[in-house]
């Protein structure tokens, strides 16, 4: 069977587009998933990249445009400047551990919850309230919000170095089996037919 880690940042915009689509995609080829969020702005210092705001001007437009196009392609709204970006990622992140560790809820949706929040509904990912409603939703204790803060730290840290190490660089990021990467949410299709491949 194989083995998807899965880079994540509950503050990307790619992520939120990605929706669930992963987490059907591994189903389909009965694939176990371990999701890993982790700080987006640090992964982009340690293997080259920049900040959205910090990058030349022509990216900065370019990026809008892309991300427009990919929101209607996948038929998700997005509003390309929301109210709380950047939030800070860390809170909803070691709820995402915890519930990760819990178990008894469906973590794709909970991530997608989160980015969704951020994304499309105006609401601040920092927030414990909102952080709740999320857990709730996708299945799980609502009270993992305040859970294993120092051990989500821990983890979250983790998340990054391990990420440097596996060879990602951006989110979403999807390595199978420890060698195989697919980067972003437009590569789903291919993850796809290479999970279908191994069978």
């Amino acid at each position: 069977m194989a083995h998807i880690d899965y880079y994540l940042a509950t503050i990307s915009p790619s992520v939120y587009l990605a929706g669930t689509r992963m987490e059907a995609v591994a189903a389909k080829h009965g694939a176990s998933v371990n999701y890993k969020p982790l700080d987006i702005m640090g992964l982009f210092g340690r293997t080259g990249g920049l900040p959205p705001g910090q990058r030349h001007e022509n990216r900065q437009a370019y990026r809008l445009q892309e991300l427009r196009r990919q929101s209607a392609k996948v038929g998700l709204p997005l509003n390309l400047k929301p109210m709380f970006f950047p939030a800070n990622p860390a809170p909803s992140s070691y709820a995402l551990i915890a519930a990760q560790r819990a178990g008894g809820g469906d973590l794709g949706a909970l991530v997608h919850a989160l980015t969704r929040a951020c994304w499309a509904q105006e609401r601040n990912i920092a927030e414990d309230d909102v952080i709740r409603e999320a857990l709730e939703g996708a299945g799980f204790d609502g009270n993992l919000v305040n859970s294993g803060m120092l051990s989500g730290a821990e983890d979250y840290a983790r998340n990054l170095e391990d990420a440097v190490a596996a060879g990602a660089f951006g989110a979403p990021f999807y390595i199978v089996d420890g060698t195989e990467h697919f980067w972003g949410q437009d590569r789903i299709e291919d993850l796809d037919t290479y999970l279908a491949s191994l069978s």
